[in-house]
């Protein structure tokens, strides 16, 4: 595969989930660098990761879709720009250390920021992924940054009730259950 046709392909298991296509496009020495805010399964090499990444984003959004609106190949690297879009229909929740940072209830939003990702390929797969994302415009458009009233209050509320803490465990099964289909094939 071209390195265009990874990136496209790469993409497209976040949005699906698709087990084939992972293992074409992701190496089985796959790392990406992004996984210290997801749960631990995201950090498994190899398309086990990429699912389990997959996995705990759809998890948050619906509908999640990311448009490339540019791709450049150079010796091994594969630079892509791209819009992350979604609709916020489930609790988004970041990790730090493998242990719950932060728990967004759903908010019914829709979110639509940038991103660039950088793609090292080898051998016709995805051997490494890392990111520049505009993380401040997607927590605006939940209302997390700057902090709407009742968006604090809800994420308080959801922490102080152990609501966050279930929205974790469950994300983590989610992604769990999502890296086991990688070794299923």
């Amino acid at each position: 595969m071209t390195g265009t046709e990874l990136a496209h392909g790469l993409f497209n298991v976040l949005e699906t989930g698709d087990t084939k296509l992972a293992a074409e496009v992701v190496a089985a020495d796959f790392r990406n660098r992004e996984a210290a805010v997801a749960p631990s399964a995201c950090s498994i090499p190899g398309p086990a990761g990429v699912l389990a990444s997959g996995a705990w984003m759809r998890a948050a959004f619906s509908r999640l879709r990311f448009p490339i609106t540019g791709i450049t190949v150079d010796d091994g690297q594969v630079w892509v720009r791209l819009r992350m879009q979604g609709h916020h229909t489930g609790p988004f929740v970041r990790f730090r250390d493998g242990s719950l940072d932060q728990a967004v209830p759903a908010t019914g939003r829709q979110i639509d920021f940038e991103q660039i990702h950088v793609l090292a390929v080898r051998d016709g797969k995805v051997i490494t992924h890392e990111a520049v994302r505009d993380d401040i415009t997607m927590l605006g458009q939940l209302g997390v940054f700057p902090p709407s009233p009742a968006t604090a209050l809800r994420m308080i509320t959801w922490k102080l009730t152990g609501k966050a803490a279930h929205a974790a465990a469950d994300v983590t099964a989610q992604a769990q259950a999502a890296a086991l289909t990688a070794s299923s094939r």
